[in-house]
């Protein structure tokens, strides 16, 4: 697989870092964010975890004011996901029902010229483990011009008195990722930090802006 300059790599995560740096700045006082190092314990779903080879990894949790069955059905409903996250252009499911283990779905997100042509990042995301209202893993790769990434992504979700805490790590390997690990775990810390402030918002106003 031919290997891609920094400026590729730049450009893949460019929207999301972009979208991270709003969401954090506009998140309010109480949103919380860690950040985990190689040696925190993983986070897992039914005993598997992110890849321990992995270089580039990020773990990051934020407090979400709002009912653990909104929470779970924003982030387990993947079709819908273009209608919250910006960075999410489609989503294709390639089996039918309730998210579940065996489930795989197709996902892409724009790659923006910077200075390379744009192209588009296409993920292929398969369920490995599920429990209901607690946790999700998924694997698979991303792939665009140039470019083949190898993730594995955890969720768990935690009912809490002020609300759901939402902790997800995600781990990325490849030839590209692996030849700058400083720049692609700060892209990636971007873009796990975006997600969860678009969860955060849309689950939010979905629960104090519903009709009495």
């Amino acid at each position: 697989m031919p290997g891609i300059h920094r400026p590729h790599l730049h450009a893949l995560f460019t929207l999301p870092l972009a979208i991270g740096i709003l969401a954090a700045a506009a998140l309010p006082a109480g949103a919380a964010v860690s950040r985990s190092h190689h040696t925190a314990k993983s986070l897992t779903c039914r005993g598997a975890g992110v890849d321990p080879a992995a270089r580039v990894r990020h773990r990051a949790e934020f407090l979400i004011n709002a009912p653990l069955r909104t929470v779970w059905k924003l982030q387990t409903d993947v079709e819908r996901w273009p209608s919250w996250q910006t960075p999410v252009t489609t989503v294709e499911r390639l089996d039918h029902g309730p998210l579940h283990q065996g489930s795989t779905f197709r996902w892409t997100m724009p790659l923006p010229a910077n200075p390379t042509p744009a192209t588009s990042l296409e993920i292929t995301s398969t369920v490995e483990q599920l429990r209901q209202h607690s946790c999700i893993r998924w694997t698979g790769p991303a792939t665009g011009e140039g470019l083949h990434i190898d993730g594995v992504h955890v969720w768990n979700f935690t009912q809490t008195p002020g609300g759901v805490r939402v902790s997800t790590e995600e781990t990325h390997t490849g030839p590209q990722v692996d030849a700058d690990v400083p720049t692609a775990t700060a892209m990636l810390r971007q873009g796990l930090e975006a997600w969860l402030g678009d969860l955060k918002a849309t689950a939010e106003a979905r629960t104090h802006h519903r009709p009495n």
